[in-house]
């Protein structure tokens, strides 16, 4: 079999996970009709954590979130993603990017970088549409329109979305990432969610794109004002989350990836079930 060059379908919700991801979770999520399963630990330029993953599904879409286009060659990237297109056409997304400032010793020139990178995918074949760029900021959310098939902005809130879809155009995709705390008490979920939240709000990039958006340096102090947590996690019960999630859909977005967090140590699946359920998944 060999890939079309149509426009890969995501389905309108999906699943953006940074911990290791095991075949069997892979399975439940496609069972519960989600449509994508987002990668956002996939940084190996051999990508073997998403060809496992689609050897062991049928339908589920895998998507990086990102490769670092620093730490990962792109002639290493390009064989990889010809030998999991061929065996599974149509079923990844490539999704690439610059990273942090912070903590990229060769982050020199980014935006020329990025047009290197893509130069070099080019020249390897790698479709423009099966690729998608992490966009932050009009610059390069305008390169994500010109040279890929996708806008996957981080840490992003509905009205990020909605500017992003006017810049981007009705012909690219976006697929803003939303992290979700299931929890209706805001004490209880702000302890779950600033564990992930802090470790942003020293990355010039983020801390840029959401003063682009209205916050300032009050949001930023003391590990993030309850308006800016509010803002960026969504939290409270199914329903709630539900509607937070749809808020990207309304913006103009055509997916939205959901981070559940939790804790550590729950069990993330009937969390995601309950999700499914909420907004009326497929599965």
């Amino acid at each position: 079999m060999t890939e079309t060059t149509g426009k890969i379908d995501l389905g309108a919700v999906g699943v953006w996970r940074h911990d290791r991801t095991e075949p069997e979770l892979a399975v439940a999520l496609e069972d519960l009709g989600y449509g994508t399963l987002w990668l956002g630990n996939a940084s190996l330029a051999d990508l073997a954590d998403i060809e496992r993953l689609l050897d062991a599904t049928e339908r589920l879409v895998l998507a990086t979130g990102i490769v670092n286009i620093w730490a990962n060659p792109a002639e290493e990237v390009v064989h990889a993603y010809r030998r999991i297109a061929e065996r599974h056409p149509d079923r990844f997304l490539l999704g690439i990017g610059a990273g942090h400032r912070e903590m990229t010793q060769e982050f020199v020139r980014p935006y020329q970088a990025l047009n290197d990178y893509l130069d070099a995918l080019d020249a390897g074949g790698v479709p423009v549409a099966r690729r998608a760029l992490a966009a932050l900021g009009p610059r390069v959310l305008r390169l994500a329109a010109e040279r890929t098939a996708a806008a996957h902005p981080y840490l992003v809130t509905p009205a990020h979305t909605r500017q992003a879809r006017e810049i981007l155009g009705p012909g690219t995709l976006l697929a803003p990432e939303q992290k979700v705390v299931l929890e209706t008490d805001r004490a209880r979920a702000r302890a779950t969610g600033d564990l992930t939240l802090g470790r942003y709000l020293g990355l010039s990039n983020y801390v840029g794109n959401l003063r682009r958006l209205g916050f300032d340096d009050t949001d930023f102090a003391n590990g993030g004002s309850d308006r800016l947590f509010d803002a960026l996690i969504v939290h409270g019960g199914p329903a709630e989350v539900a509607a937070g999630l749809r808020a990207h859909l309304d913006a103009g977005a055509d997916h939205v990836t959901l981070q559940l967090l939790t804790d550590g140590d729950t069990d993330p699946l009937p969390g995601y079930r309950v999700l499914a359920g909420a907004l009326g998944l497929g599965g």
